[in-house]
């Protein structure tokens, strides 16, 4: 049995084929029952795609706090997102942060006379990772030739090759023995500004913040000052507070800090891994097993 599903507003071709793999049926959006979402990402949007017969719909990003802030995200239809489905990429960008940030390549790189050697072994070194959902399960992963002591911080009980694992409510805890602090948490009214001045102050002073998740989790003006004041090693940073980091912003002059624009995720990676969990919940949803990637109105994630 094939189920109708619309894909749009902007119809991929790429998603289009992800749905007839799962076993479903493009059709216009009178006739749908779900709806795979690909568009401007203006919460509004969705809105006006909804109508009674729709009973499910996938969104694009891991993230979805545009949507759940907005009030868009509900229990009818049930809303799936591509948290997981990009785990892997983004992982391998926060370790090529880390070795960067260890090696000095963020000075280095831009050097253009010989001077000391100031870099480190990243081997055996602690990682916190604060968030250990996908990305942060596949960094465990990546991290385990290294020999490294993980600290997982994580609302979901045990993870597996975490040396040390430590509640959601106390991450904090996490901090002061850290050598890399890793950032992989979701982006809800509960996360926002949870790295300022406070938790900068428990981390060592030649410690390292990787953020890959969202900028609005850390508080930036706090670390600007934190960086200057050489609280802490420095910040390596794929996602910013504002996005894009305007010319001129005090972070991009700053010597013990690397920046990335939002790349951690390639683009084929990124068509890869929503094109994957677009045919699997597909499966699912034909089926009437459980979706993956399915957000909680209530958690906003």
């Amino acid at each position: 049995m094939t189920v109708p599903i619309h894909v749009g507003p902007e119809p991929v071709p790429a998603l289009i084929d992800a749905v007839r793999r799962g076993g479903g049926q493009v059709v216009p959006l009178e006739e749908a029952e779900a709806i795979v979402y690909f568009g401007n990402d203006d919460p509004e949007e969705i809105r006006s795609m909804l109508h009674g017969g729709i009973r499910w719909v996938q969104l694009p990003h891991a993230g979805v706090e545009r949507w759940a802030d907005a009030g868009v995200v509900s229990e009818r239809p049930v809303f799936t997102a591509a948290a997981g489905a990009y785990g892997a990429p983004v992982a391998e960008h926060a370790l090529a942060l880390m070795l960067a940030a260890a090696r000095g390549l963020h000075r280095l790189a831009r050097a253009t006379s010989w001077g000391p050697n100031k870099s480190r072994e990243f081997a055996g070194s602690t990682v916190a990772i604060v968030g250990c959902g996908g990305i942060g399960r596949e960094l465990i992963r990546m991290l385990e030739p290294f020999g490294c002591s993980i600290v997982a911080v994580t609302g979901s009980g045990g993870v597996p090759g975490a040396t040390r694992v430590v509640p959601r409510a106390r991450y904090r805890e996490a901090l002061p023995e850290a050598d890399y602090v890793v950032v992989s948490a979701p982006a809800t009214p509960g996360t926002r500004g949870m790295f300022g001045a406070g938790e900068f102050a428990l981390m060592r002073e030649d410690a390292w913040l990787v953020n890959v998740a969202r900028g609005g989790l850390v508080v930036t003006d706090d670390l600007v000052a934190a960086l200057r004041a050489d609280r802490i090693g420095g910040a390596a940073l794929d996602v910013t507070d504002p996005e894009p980091l305007p010319t001129g912003h005090p972070l991009w002059e700053l010597d013990n800090v690397l920046i990335t624009p939002h790349c951690a995720n390639p683009r084929a990676a990124y068509w890869r891994g929503l094109a994957e969990r677009v045919t699997s919940n597909v499966r699912h949803f034909r089926t009437g097993t459980p979706l993956e990637g399915l957000v909680s109105p209530s958690q906003g994630f």
